[in-house]
């Protein structure tokens, strides 16, 4: 009795693989007969811009763009030649003084992050650090960095 059972199981998943073979087969016939026509659109340089510019973009040749920014880029004051550089600093909980000083040294507020930590250890305000965004420029002085940044 039990090799009736394995005889007819065997049947069974023959029978389905070749219903399954069949459907396969029939079906990859059908799908290779029928192609797709993908039409190949080809765009001039003026139809390209033109829709470029309808869609909002702005379209220049490398060299012109090369140009503008040479000349937009704004020229140090007659008076002086120091360059200023501004940043804004954002303190957060759990800052310390040496994330601040980082954030300075790598906006060339401050030279040495290192050393403003110190500093600022030694003045005993480490644990005076104000949440907020602060806006530091180089032409400030470091008491006047300092003091925007940490209580007094």
């Amino acid at each position: 009795m039990k090799i009736n059972i394995l005889n007819s199981f065997a049947s069974g998943i023959l029978i389905s693989t070749i219903i399954c073979g069949t459907v396969y087969l029939s079906d990859t016939k059908a799908a290779t007969t029928q192609h797709t026509v993908i039409k190949k659109i080809q765009l001039s340089k003026v139809d390209m811009i033109d829709k470029l510019t309808a869609a909002g973009y702005v379209v220049q040749k490398k060299a012109d763009y090369d140009k503008s920014m040479k000349t937009s880029t704004p020229a140090p004051a007659s008076n002086s030649n120091k360059v200023v550089y501004r940043v804004a600093v954002n303190v957060s909980e759990g800052m310390t003084a040496i994330d601040v000083g980082k954030v300075l040294q790598n906006s060339h507020i401050i030279p040495d992050a290192f050393k403003f930590q110190q500093d600022i250890h030694n003045r005993g305000i480490e644990n005076k650090l104000r949440p907020g965004t602060f806006v530091i420029d180089s032409g400030m002085s470091y008491d006047q960095i300092v003091s925007t940044i940490f209580k007094n």
